[in-house]
């Protein structure tokens, strides 16, 4: 599955940090090939939503391909997992934001200084709609936890557009190996991140529509 680009510090740069990622990507996925597979996706979801690089989709997709009748279980899984990390990045930026920020911007993928600002302008615009599209979208979510904890987003609204847009984005995953199988796979691979681009244009296309009418 395909993962954001990231910004690591500078001792991770170059070919060690491709190792590095590679070894990480590989140890998760290795969970699809153990009895732990759901604990393990419900784990990496909730941290994903935070700290940890990896996208769950990474290993909900084999999982569902190796028990195609539990797809939906396993979105569910994801969801709740994601969903609970999501509250948990609020958090983090909400009250401990002034402790934590020089190790999220020095060792956590995504956060620059410059994205941060930018996450900023865009709360101030979209609230919760800036939220629903990133955690449907290939944009690293952490991001907008924290920084919605960060400048005190309303969190009933918060929690509301986490918990669409993220089980939006992988029930939508769950649900084409639940009626498609196994053949959907390559296209998933292959056109995942495209799809949810092209998704997440028609949905701002209809609101601007909508703010134009």
């Amino acid at each position: 599955m395909p993962v954001c680009a990231l910004s690591w510090p500078v001792w991770l740069e170059g070919r060690e940090f491709f190792i590095m990622f590679r070894r990480l990507y590989d140890w998760v996925l290795h969970w699809a090939h153990t009895p732990y597979g759901a604990p393990a996706l419900f784990i990496l979801a909730f941290a994903e939503s935070s700290i940890f690089p990896i996208p769950p989709d990474v290993l909900l997709l084999p999982l569902c391909l190796s028990k195609p009748g539990k797809s939906l279980k396993f979105a569910l899984v994801t969801s709740i997992g994601s969903v609970i990390g999501g509250v948990g990045g609020y958090l983090i930026g909400y009250g401990l934001w002034s402790l934590t920020s020089v190790f999220f911007f020095n060792y956590i993928p995504g956060f620059t200084q410059e994205k941060f600002q930018l996450v900023q302008d865009l709360f101030s615009q979209y609230n919760f709609w800036i939220v629903f599209i990133a955690g449907f979208s290939p944009i690293p979510y952490k991001i907008f936890t924290i920084g919605a904890g960060v400048f005190k987003v309303n969190f009933p609204l918060f929690f509301l557009a986490s918990a669409c847009s993220r089980s939006l984005r992988f029930f939508l995953i769950a649900g084409l190996v639940y009626f498609f199988g196994v053949p959907i796979r390559n296209f998933i691979d292959k056109y995942f991140n495209l799809l949810t681009w092209i998704f997440t244009a028609l949905l701002v296309g209809g609101f601007l529509l909508l703010k134009l009418l």
